[in-house]
Formats: structure tokens, sequence, C-alpha cells
């Protein structure tokens, strides 16, 4: 562990993709976390004890979550098929890496761990510039920050386009190497857990070093913590 604070990871978009394999990997392996979910989506749902149900942009709200908190995983992001129901890029992954890195700063938060994507150091288009833009808001907080650039998904609904894992594996293209979802959520669980890679941005062959030790790390907690409700 880099810090002596026992770790608390607030989790924001617990119900997408990665969340939804990052939430049960972390039970399961006692990590403590507080999943975030709107208020529209937490309806009608069974919700673990520790939930944080609230609008991002409820300041109060969110700074009431991040005090106890040492460290936030952000992993909200949209896609232009969600256009039609209101997302953006500017409200999905621009303002609320924004509302949660300040909220981070006014609290104890000192590791933020942001979920981008392959391709957003050279940003060519909307959805890569959008990527940029919230990692340049994390890096401007001035909290210690980890930075994760993979390429395409593999579980959770997402597949690779056929043949590219196998191309490229077979011309050394590990920026573009497709990533097991239950891969990324461990991985996410591990550097926020253990303090890993801290100031750094993990894509190619740093991010595959990553996954690698946390699928070979042993340190986890391995009972449930107790965490009161938010």
């Amino acid at each position: 562990m880099t810090a002596a604070r026992p770790r608390r990871i607030f989790v924001a978009g617990s119900t997408g993709a990665t969340g939804r394999a990052l939430m049960p990997m972390a039970l399961a392996l006692g990590v403590d976390v507080i999943p975030h979910l709107r208020p529209a989506t937490a309806a009608g749902r069974s919700l673990p004890e520790q939930a944080a149900v609230f609008a991002l942009d409820d300041a109060a709200a969110l700074d009431a979550a991040l005090e106890s908190c040492t460290t936030v995983i952000q992993l909200i992001g949209t896609m232009r098929k969600r256009f039609s129901s209101g997302d953006t890029y500017e409200s999905s992954d621009i303002a609320t890496t924004r509302l949660l890195a300040e909220a981070a700063r006014r609290g104890a938060v000192d590791h933020f761990v942001l979920l981008s994507s392959v391709g957003a150091g050279r940003p060519r288009g909307s959805y890569l510039q959008a990527k940029a833009r919230a990692e340049q808001i994390v890096a401007e907080s001035g909290i210690d920050a980890t930075v994760l650039r993979p390429s395409s998904f593999d579980g959770e609904g997402h597949r690779p386009p056929p043949g590219m894992a196998f191309v490229t594996h077979l011309f050394g293209m590990d920026r573009f190497h497709p990533i097991a979802i239950e891969d990324l959520a461990r991985t996410l669980l591990y550097l926020a857990f253990s303090g890993a890679a801290r100031g750094c941005v993990l894509e190619g062959s740093s991010l595959w070093q990553q996954v690698a030790e946390a699928n070979s790390f042993s340190a986890w907690p391995l009972s449930a913590p107790s965490v009161a409700k938010q």
C-alpha cells in the first residue's frame, strides 16, 4: 500500500458495463467500495447497503459521500447511440469528471482512477477529444491519478471487431489489443486498492503489465467490509 489509510473506493458508473463486472468482484474480494447510482437508475433495484444514490451535481450529497473515501474510480462515459436519450460527451464524460474531481479535491480523496480510451493522447474526433478533456481535468485537480487507456472491450455486451485480437497479437499492436471486461475490472480494483501506478497513464504495454500484476495480486482483504449506507 502507498498510504496508511484504509482504502475506501467511490465507484462512479457502477451500473455501466465495467461497473457491472467490477462491483461483484469488489464485494467478493472484500474491497471497501461505495457504488454511486443516479436516482432514476436506482429506482426499482435491489441495492447494496453502502450504495450512494443522488445526482452527481448535488454537491452536498457528493461531498458527504466522498468524506470518508480515499479513492475515486470514474467509469462514466457515453456513446453516440445514447445521444437520443439526452447523453452527450460533454454531459457524461467531461461534466461528471469535473464534478468528481472538484469534490475529491474538497474532501479527503488522495487517488483518482480514470477510465479513458486508447488514442486519447492524440485525440481525433469528438469521442477522443472528450476523453482527453476528462484526463486534463483530472491532471489539473492536483490529486494523484492513474489513467487507463484500454482499447476495445470484450464482455458485458461488448465485442471487438472479428479478428481484431488475432491481428493485434500477430503484429504486436498491444495498444489496440482487446481487453476482457473482467481483466479491466480487476485491474481498476487493483490500482485503486494498492495505489500502484499513481501518476501514470497506462496504455499498451504499461497497461498490460498492470493487468498481469492485478491477476497475480494476492493481498486482497477477502472478507466483506461493513460499510454504513451513505
